[in-house]
């Protein structure tokens, strides 16, 4: 029995582990076709994180390779955009 409970436990974890490894072409590929925020939501589940100002908010979804960035006004969203995902200004002038 106890075998068999650290077999479930190590599929579980390889399960997660694999559902986190989507990549930005993954998540655009998923939205294409939405243009609301539920459409959004149901697509790709909750953001990593939102920004607000006013009635502006940034959806950014992290992915493997960068993160992916959807501007949504209202319940429209009206801009998508993928990027490396870390600070892009280092090394610049």
């Amino acid at each position: 029995m106890p075998r068999l409970t650290t077999m479930l436990a190590w599929l579980l974890a390889a399960a997660l582990l694999t559902g986190c490894t989507r990549t930005k072409e993954d998540i655009v590929a998923k939205a294409r076709d939405v243009s609301t925020r539920a459409e959004l939501e149901r697509a790709l589940g909750k953001p990593s994180d939102i920004t607000k100002l006013g009635p502006v908010e940034q959806w950014t979804y992290k992915a493997s390779n960068g993160n992916v960035v959807f501007l949504l006004v209202g319940d429209t969203v009206t801009l998508q955009a993928a990027g490396a995902g870390g600070d892009d200004t280092k090394g610049k002038k």
